[in-house]
C-alpha cells in the first residue's frame, strides 16, 4: 500500500514522512512555490514542489523508489504526455 500526503498545505516545503504500520511507501508532496525554472533553454516562472519518499527496503529497493519518484516528477510536469504514454 502507498500512502500520499500534503505536508505542503501547511506551508511546508518537504519532510520525511515515517511509514504506518502495514504500509509499503509514503510519499509526501511539499508546498507549491512559483520559482524561476530552466525551462527550454530559458529560466521562466514555474509552479514547484518538492517530493519525499519512505519506504520498507524490505518490500522495495532504492531503485524501484527512485524510479517512482522520477516518474511522479515527469507525470507532474507534463501530465497529458505522461497519460499518453500509458495508453
Amino acid at each position: 500500500t502507498l500512502t500520499i500526503t500534503n505536508v505542503g498545505v501547511f506551508g511546508v516545503d518537504t519532510g520525511t514522512p515515517i511509514l504506518p504500520p502495514g504500509e509499503s511507501a509514503i510519499l509526501a508532496f511539499g508546498a507549491v512555490r512559483t520559482m524561476p525554472w530552466v525551462h527550454k533553454g530559458k529560466v521562466r516562472p514555474r509552479q514547484v514542489t518538492t517530493l519525499g519518499l519512505s519506504f520498507d527496503h524490505r518490500i522495495i529497493d532504492g531503485e524501484l523508489g527512485s524510479r517512482l519518484l522520477r516518474d511522479v516528477g515527469d507525470f507532474l510536469a507534463d501530465p497529458e504526455a505522461a497519460l499518453l504514454a500509458w495508453t
